[in-house]
């Protein structure tokens, strides 16, 4: 066979990524902030886009408000969009989505700094501050809570529980609101979420989530080791460290003055307000994307928050004005080209909003128990159980959660907080949830008597239940509760503890 050169003509077809599908999947992870100075730029770029608000807007382009309906085993539900500008572009829009596969001493004046309310300072340390320590590293309390409470906390009730703790510090890292109104929010035991907030009070900075000044310093001496019952005493008497009563607190904690001293030493290098260093913009409340709400007939209705949603037209008038006195060719295709350009972005900001109603739509229908019922009714989810319900690939779903977050009666929650992992059967019936296998595990270890229960006792009695687990996993679930393991509960059990 002669190696010589020459010409074929082949057909193929594959997916190939323009720049106009790559900013319609920008724009689908974009939250609602960043999509703002988006279309800010892009306003500034292009003559041909207005914001709608503009004085040249035409009342009757005025978009509609998305709405659907979300009932539990419901049809698919219809959508109604939000209006389009005219002489619009014909784009396919069907598979947009789908297609993407790929102590010096006793006294000073930190004692009359805590009886007047601390002024400025953030600490009892005397002395000038530190230059460096005024620098802001641009970290957020919130997103530095979050991080450890997703790495610290497994079960998703909790971790539920926690984000509405999270939401409930003020800006000096106080826990401010009633325990027993999240509880009945959530639907679950005060006991409950008093065991989260004991989890998170050993968060970072030491001290956050306390709901007193006494709490506070009691958590940080804590983690120091140093709350004996002489400091103890202290911190139950602040009043009278704050009038300097010496004598007095050398009475009511049994210590002499050299005691003393070192004592208020270490309360003096406390900090009373540990969230101060962090930006105070996390006590800024998030503003959601989607709203959800009870219908008349007992079911949801969910819709787009039009506060977030930026509204622009394109100025077609405008663009028939001058493209017929155009002069050469390259202003021709400019013209031409930021058409386009502005129609592509009103549709694909069109198409961003009707996919996340739809997807959200699907999350309020399949956890319709938790907000009916509590956070204990979480139902076991993933990306692909959505994805397939709506038709829309995966990675789709993935972008639309993340950044995005729902308004519902029971708190503002990030749309991936929904997912949660599934425990399967073994007799052929339905999955269960992690959390509700979490509950059962704990049911158990609260009910053993003499007998402990080992984790492989466990696994046998979950396996008769019809819960396919390995022992693996009843010993993270269990660890991740803070269950002492079997040997170390037969101990306390012999010792009487």
């Amino acid at each position: 066979m002669a190696l010589t050169p020459r010409l074929d003509l082949r057909q193929s077809q594959s997916l190939v990524m323009t720049p106009q599908l790559q900013q319609a999947i920008k724009l689908l992870q974009l939250s609602n902030l960043e999509l703002t100075a988006f279309v800010e730029q892009e306003l500034e770029r292009n003559p041909l886009l207005e914001s709608e608000d503009g004085d040249r807007a035409d009342p009757a382009d005025q978009p509609e408000q998305p709405e659907t309906r979300a009932d539990a085993g419901a049809d698919e539900p219809i959508l109604d969009g939000p209006g389009t500008a005219d002489d619009a572009m014909d784009v396919d829009y069907d598979n947009l989505y789908n297609n993407d596969s790929a102590a010096d001493g006793i006294g000073g004046e930190a004692f009359a700094d805590w009886s007047r309310g601390g002024g400025g300072r953030h600490d009892f340390e005397d002395g000038d501050a530190n230059l460096e320590q005024t620098l802001a590293d641009g970290a957020t309390l919130r997103d530095h809570l979050l991080s450890q409470l997703n790495m610290d906390i497994h079960d998703p009730a909790d971790r539920l529980i926690g984000l509405h703790l999270i939401e409930m510090l003020d800006e000096s890292g106080y826990l401010i609101g009633d325990l027993a109104e999240v509880a009945a929010k959530l639907g679950c035991d005060l006991g409950r979420v008093e065991g989260v907030l004991a989890r998170v009070q050993r968060f970072d900075p030491s001290g956050v989530f306390a709901r007193s000044l006494k709490e506070c310093l009691a958590l940080q001496l804590a983690e120091r080791d140093r709350l004996d019952p002489a400091m103890a005493a202290l911190l139950d008497n602040l009043e009278i460290l704050a009038r300097r009563d010496l004598p007095g607190l050398m009475k009511v904690c049994g210590v002499d003055a050299e005691d003393l001293s070192e004592m208020i030493s270490e309360i003096r290098a406390l900090d009373p307000k540990p969230a101060l260093r962090f930006d105070h913009a996390v006590a800024q409340p998030i503003t959601p994307d989607v709203l959800m709400r009870r219908a008349s007939d007992g079911g949801w209705l969910v819709e787009l928050n039009s506060d977030t949603l930026p509204r622009v037209l394109v100025n077609s008038r405008y663009y028939a004005k001058v493209s017929g006195v155009a002069r050469n060719k390259d202003e021709k295709s400019y013209l031409s080209e930021r058409y386009q350009s502005a129609n592509w972005l009103v549709k694909s900001l069109h198409q961003r909003a009707t996919t996340i109603l739809k997807v959200a739509t699907e999350l309020v229908r399949q956890q319709d128990a938790f907000f009916r019922h509590g956070v204990q009714h979480l139902k076991p989810l993933v990306l692909r159980d959505i994805a397939a319900a709506i038709g829309m690939h995966e990675s789709t779903v993935s972008r639309v959660t993340s950044n995005k977050y729902l308004a519902t009666p029971r708190g503002i929650y990030e749309l991936k907080y929904f997912f949660t992992q599934a425990i399967g059967s073994n007799d052929g019936g339905d999955a269960h949830s992690a959390e509700a296998v979490r509950h059962r595990i704990k049911a158990l270890i609260d009910a053993e008597g003499r007998d402990i229960l080992s984790d492989d006792r466990i696994v046998e009695l979950l396996k008769g239940e019809g819960i396919d687990i390995a022992r693996r996993t009843v010993a993270k679930y269990r660890e991740g509760m803070n269950i002492a393991s079997s040997v170390q509960r037969r101990r306390e059990k012999s010792l009487g503890v």
